[in-house]
């Protein structure tokens, strides 16, 4: 096991999107759906297993950063409304079930997670020893990746074997998925822009956007050098799109000066099993239940360390 991770941080919406999706029409006797409560539960738990950290946090999206906002009015406009049968598993997911899991919630007023992600995660690498993996399939969050900090991932496409389960994309492998290195992806994306978020690129693909990049080390100097571009239809969108693309660069920056209202101390991962086994009693998740009452009766026999 990879015992040298210490702290996890998780994209909350993230996996709660995930998981409502991946598993429909699960729902107990009251009729009251609980599909995206059980999949994040057991991700959770998966994690746990996968990497036992000492320390965690999950993070959520509260509210539209006035910076990115005043840079581009339409920011995430597109996005669909969340579907009705999640409101109440969201809350009950950020009230109950992750505190009970042993993890705290971590948001503030008009931030996203990506940049609370970041700054624990930069925070963290300060810290002599400490290892740190991000949870999340954000794409801007990939730029952090280096020595301390690696991503967390269970696609099938990111594991090396289809035997494995899970995958930790540390600096080699990021480069392999993106044909630029971590510290680059910012200006492929400001390049490529991001129609999830409802950000214009200049018309450029990703494969196409990284050969540049590498081709003259940076954005700035593709910028600069724009006549020197081989393609003359590439050369006309990058010209045409030159303020859009400047403006994509500071979009995709994350707002790492912000302060840890949380200390990175009291982030050690403690489940409560009583209220957490009579959580999953009112959702009526059998064997998720059955795991985690042996997993308890273990804990209470003494044997932290064969809990999962």
């Amino acid at each position: 096991m990879f015992q040298a991770v210490k702290l996890l941080l998780i994209d909350g919406h993230y996996y709660v999107y995930r998981s409502f999706f991946a598993i429909p029409n699960l729902s107990n006797s009251r009729g009251e759906p609980t599909n995206a409560i059980f999949g994040f539960a057991k991700t959770l738990r998966l994690m746990l297993k996968h990497l036992q950290p000492e320390f965690g946090a999950v993070f959520w999206d509260e509210g539209m950063p006035e910076r990115r906002v005043k840079l581009q009015p339409a920011y995430k406009e597109t996005r669909k409304e969340m579907p009705k049968p999640m409101v109440p598993q969201l809350e009950f997911i950020q009230e109950t079930l992750t505190p009970l899991l042993g993890f705290k919630n971590i948001s503030l007023p008009n931030t996203e997670a990506d940049d609370l992600m970041g700054c624990y995660a930069i925070a963290a690498c300060k810290r002599p020893g400490t290892k740190v993996v991000l949870a999340t399939n954000d794409k801007d969050l990939y730029q952090l990746v280096g020595p301390c900090v690696k991503v967390y991932t269970t696609a099938k496409a990111d594991l090396a074997s289809p035997k494995d389960a899970f995958a930790l994309l540390g600096e080699p492998e990021v480069t392999a998925k993106w044909d630029v290195s971590p510290r680059l992806i910012g200006d492929v994306l400001a390049l490529t822009g991001d129609s999830v978020d409802n950000i214009p690129g200049a018309g450029l693909g990703r494969k196409t956007a990284a050969a540049l990049i590498r081709e003259f080390g940076g954005l700035e100097q593709l910028l600069a050098n724009i006549d020197k571009v081989k393609s003359e239809r590439t050369r006309e969108k990058l010209a045409n799109a030159r303020e859009q693309i400047l403006q994509n660069r500071k979009m995709i920056d994350l707002d790492c000066h912000l302060d840890l209202h949380v200390a990175i101390d009291d982030l050690r991962i403690k489940p409560d099993y009583p209220n957490l086994i009579a959580a999953l009693e009112k959702c009526e998740f059998k064997s998720l239940l059955q795991e985690v009452r042996d997993e308890a009766a273990r804990a209470r026999a003494g044997s932290p360390g064969n809990l999962l």
